[in-house]
């Protein structure tokens, strides 16, 4: 009887922990739509990231054609990272870049930056 018991317990606790698990990456995908249309609304926003007044984005209205437009983003930037640092300052990595350095100059704050990169990233 005590072996069906914990055997029966052990069963219960693997099972639970396997369903616990299996909530894990919906749970993480709803965080990160929340975090790419939130971004896009940041990036869109002319107040804030203007991206639009530079790059021709999907969805975007009256796009720029001064920067690149943002296709095959993931492709272009492999690195998540990389992508962060580039919109955080791209005049880090080419000083003549007319892009404005919107983390130096504190025009996006840091969780806006990452937000308009996981949009951006999707693209």
């Amino acid at each position: 009887m005590r072996t069906t018991a914990k055997t029966l317990k052990t069963l219960i606790t693997v099972a639970s922990l396997i369903g616990t698990l299996g909530l894990l990456p919906s749970a993480a995908n709803a965080t990160g739509a929340s975090d790419v249309a939130d971004g896009q609304k940041v990036a869109f926003n002319r107040k804030k990231g203007n991206c639009l007044a530079c790059h021709q984005i999907a969805g975007g209205k009256l796009a720029g054609n001064i920067g690149p437009p943002l296709v095959a983003m993931r492709a272009r930037f492999p690195d998540f990272e990389a992508l962060v640092a580039q919109i955080s300052d791209a005049t880090a990595k080419n000083p003549n870049s007319i892009m404005p350095p919107f983390g130096p100059h504190e025009i996006l704050s840091k969780k806006e930056i990452r937000m308009i990169a996981r949009f951006i990233h999707t693209l």
